[in-house]
């Protein structure tokens, strides 16, 4: 019977990551999920459900304890999602320095050193593996109120390349940059339904994104199927945002 892929996920038990891990259970993978609290219900498939274990990613000896249980449960480790991440909504000039530092421990330096650990094990095994960076699309364009999160993630899609060279040909490293996602949280991004309803006008696909469909990319890019994708970034954007010259031009309305 073919081995079932190991999956770790990070910060893999809500909103984008919940969706993620779901997907690589429904694709028949082995899936370990981490966050500093156990979810109340795990992520499940038909019956399968995702381990759960305690871990801080800011903290580098718990990271160390993670790689070292994962090694011992499973032997192996083939596909890392750096899912963990975020920012809370501050105008960088209302913030300390250390409130940066803190977004910034969090987005890029904790996902490096995951990737560093999962590039020892992955570097020892016959078929390698895959290291998937969940990017943003807040990378590429203007992030008020979340200016250093926005930093983060363009360092990320950087660190993505290079790794993809340094690491290559038994590790492959990509990125997925969502765009607005639909989840347990979007009221704090967003508002009500109203304003999410709103929010959902401005994207060409009418609507946010579903983390299942973020999942599906991730199963895709770190399969077989995908093998020679390698040092990329895949935004899942819906078509982008429409750009704020057309409303306020008074000709040639699209």
């Amino acid at each position: 019977m073919e081995q079932r892929r190991v999956v770790l996920v990070t910060g893999g038990g809500k909103g984008i990551g919940r969706g993620i891990s779901e997907r690589f259970l429904a694709s028949g993978a082995a899936v370990v999920i981490c966050g500093r609290e156990q979810p109340a219900a795990l992520p499940q498939f038909q019956g399968r459900s995702a381990e759960f274990i305690a871990a801080d990613v800011r903290d580098r000896a718990a990271v160390d304890a993670l790689f070292a249980e994962i090694a011992s449960r499973h032997g192996r480790l083939d596909v890392l999602v750096n899912n963990a991440g975020g920012a809370p909504f501050a105008m960088a000039d209302k913030v300390s320095p250390r409130f940066h530092e803190s977004i910034f421990a969090l987005n890029l330096l904790a996902p490096l050193h995951l990737a560093q650990k999962a590039n020892a094990l992955m570097q020892a095994q016959e078929a390698g593996g895959v290291i998937v960076f969940i990017g943003s699309v807040s990378a590429s364009r203007p992030s008020p109120g979340t200016a250093a999160y926005g930093a983060a993630k363009a360092a990320i899609l950087s660190l993505t390349q290079s790794l993809a060279v340094e690491w290559a040909p038994k590790v492959r490293v990509v990125a997925v940059s969502p765009g607005l996602v639909h989840t347990e949280q979007s009221d704090l991004h967003y508002g009500d339904e109203a304003g999410i309803a709103a929010v959902a006008a401005t994207i060409p696909q009418g609507r946010l994104a579903q983390p299942a469909e973020i999942g599906d990319a991730c199963v895709w890019l770190s399969s077989p199927a995908a093998a020679y994708a390698s040092g990329i970034n895949l935004l899942l954007h819906g078509g982008g945002e429409r750009p704020a010259f057309l409303a306020a031009a008074s000709a040639n309305k699209v």
